[in-house]
């Protein structure tokens, strides 16, 4: 965590950035060529229009694109605001108890997220207009938009948690009004901005067409490990079925002194920050052992890739929890929010136990990363699926309630789920996707996977199992082309409290197997769907995250489409 002269260097910049932005807005309002209408009308797209109404000026007069443009730079002056306002509270509040305390560092560091997400977001938009912004632009957009609204609700969630967050609190207000005005930007953008096509896979590029077969896409394996020195030091590129990994530079872990570092903390902070992709991945190599330590990847660590020796031979492991006074979001044994981080090959623990309630083993909020085989064993909240755009492939799964929560846009293919024994009196819960907002791009989709219990859970024969329960009002979460166990209740899915969110949820289910798939005796919830090809193309990983344009050259095989 920052110190007190770091944060408020941050807040000085942030203000200046500001500033900066805020002088070319009133020349965005009147001076937009066509489509000119009134705030009211403008605002009747959004989610709160009587809230954008207060915000925009009653004389403005544009279009969706420039008040949208406005609206973003209203959300950096108020990221600005809440960072300034966290950080007094922090140093200001003399009582503040153990959780209260790591719920504001939370905020904290997510605020800053959210401005550089904010930043680079009007960079994008000062830069364009609605003929010139490209749809992959315009993707990134709404995905750093949806974002913001996420690290709003974290910082929001951890505090009343914590038993800080009250309506007479200072931080109450502003907290609401951000993620309020967070919402009607994200809403004017998503409306002003009309893709230039559809985005089925019909209008896929020839070159990544070849990838919808998934046996096309990448590679058997990774290179042995008593390979790697020579592969990577043949012109730092590895060479693959499907093109090259382009390798800036690698380190080894060892914990017996044969590597470059004996941990990977050690490792990850000696690696070069801010890396430009076409500089290449700085691969970190963890030879086999158990390593008890916290790893985090902060931002500047772009395009990491750690690379293991094997589910089960490379592990980290820990046991942060929030029965040990920890926020959900700092329990993560392993926490990721550096841009295109590729994992591979390792498994991570917490070994807190049912008992300790929530307790993460991955917690990933990285843009475009990629985990490939590995594992993630823990009980409650085992994968914090945070934010941003994430793929999972390969990998193995384990947990008992919400075991794979969040709100990311995250797609897993061929992936083992496997719910364990809880304690007494619990129901596993394989999913509880956090979307808050009708616009995020956000959403859990499980495509040709396998939803299992694991020998301990078969064998005690009580438990209900289910595949989720809306812990947002907009959750998404769909299963498609999966094998689907006889654990799993015939109703499919539980509710989070009564009524709550069963109208709003998009819960879908398309083409599974497995006696546990059978549909005539699921839920009947507004919400719920038994979805046709149509539907379910819209969850595919080219539709959902475009990952035919930026997983080729991660050297991680995916299937494009639908089987």
């Amino acid at each position: 965590m920052a110190s007190a002269s770091t944060t408020s260097f941050f807040l000085l910049l942030a203000t200046t950035i500001v500033l900066h932005f805020a002088s070319l807005i009133p020349a965005s309002l009147s001076q937009s060529p066509t489509g000119q209408v009134a705030p009211s009308h403008a605002c009747s797209v959004t989610t709160d229009p009587s809230f954008c109404k207060s915000v925009i000026p009653a004389h403005a007069r544009s279009d969706l694109f420039g008040y949208g443009r406005y609206l973003v730079n209203k959300s950096l002056e108020e990221s600005a605001r809440i960072s300034a306002l966290v950080d007094q509270t922090i140093r200001g509040e003399t009582s503040l108890s153990a959780p209260a305390l790591g719920a504001l560092k939370d905020c904290l560091f997510l605020s800053e997220l959210t401005t550089d997400f904010l930043v680079t977001s009007l960079s994008t938009l000062n830069s364009t207009d609605p003929t010139t912004l490209q749809d992959d632009q315009g993707v990134d957009v709404q995905t750093w938009l949806s974002a913001i609204i996420t690290n709003q609700q974290t910082c929001y969630d951890g505090l009343t948690q914590a038993s800080f967050l009250r309506s007479d609190n200072s931080l109450h207000a502003p907290l609401v009004n951000g993620t309020q005005l967070y919402s009607v930007s994200l809403a004017m953008f998503t409306h002003s901005w009309v893709p230039k096509t559809d985005g089925t896979t019909d209008q896929l590029s020839e070159n990544n067409r070849k990838l919808l077969d998934g046996s096309k896409a990448g590679p058997a394996g990774f290179p042995s490990r008593s390979k790697l020195p020579d592969v990577f030091g043949r012109k730092r590129r590895m060479a693959l079925d499907t093109g090259d990994v382009h390798v800036k530079s690698m380190v080894t872990v060892a914990q017996d002194g044969s590597g470059n570092y004996g941990t990977i903390g050690e490792a990850i902070a000696a690696a070069p920050n801010n890396t430009h992709p076409e500089k290449g991945y700085h691969v970190i190599y963890v030879k086999s052992g158990v390593y008890q330590e916290y790893v985090f990847v902060d931002k500047k660590k772009k395009n990491l890739m750690m690379v293991g020796d094997g589910i089960n031979k490379t592990i980290v492991t820990g046991s942060n929890s929030v029965g040990d006074g920890f926020t959900t979001y700092k329990s993560a044994t392993f926490a990721v929010v550096g841009p295109n981080f590729i994992g591979r090959d390792f498994t991570v623990q917490n070994t807190a136990g049912p008992a300790k309630h929530q307790a993460v083993a991955v917690r990933n909020g990285a843009d475009l990363s990629t985990f490939y085989r590995c594992s993630f064993e823990g009980y409650q909240d085992t994968l914090y699926a945070h934010s941003l755009r994430q793929f999972y492939r390969e990998c193995d799964i384990y947990g008992t309630v919400d075991f794979i929560f969040g709100n990311a846009a995250a797609v897993f293919q061929n992936c083992n789920l496997y719910a364990r024994l809880p304690m007494s009196g619990q129901q596993n819960m394989f999913t509880a996707q956090g979307r808050t907002d009708p616009n995020q791009n956000t959403g859990t989709s499980i495509i040709n996977c396998t939803i299992l219990a694991t020998p301990e859970l078969s064998a005690s024969g009580q438990t209900k199992s289910f595949l989720g329960r809306p812990w947002k009002s907009y959750s998404r979460t769909v299963y498609m082309e999966s094998f689907i166990g006889s654990l799993i209740d015939p109703s499919g899915w539980a509710p989070w409290s009564g009524d709550f969110a069963l109208s709003t949820l998009y819960y879908g289910e398309y083409n599974n197997a497995g006696s546990g798939a059978d549909t005539s005796r699921r839920v009947t919830w507004p919400g719920y769907h038994v979805m046709g090809s149509s539907d379910a193309t819209n969850f595919t990983l080219a539709n959902f995250l475009q990952g035919d344009v930026w997983l080729p050259g991660t050297s991680v095989p995916f299937t494009a489409g639908l089987a």
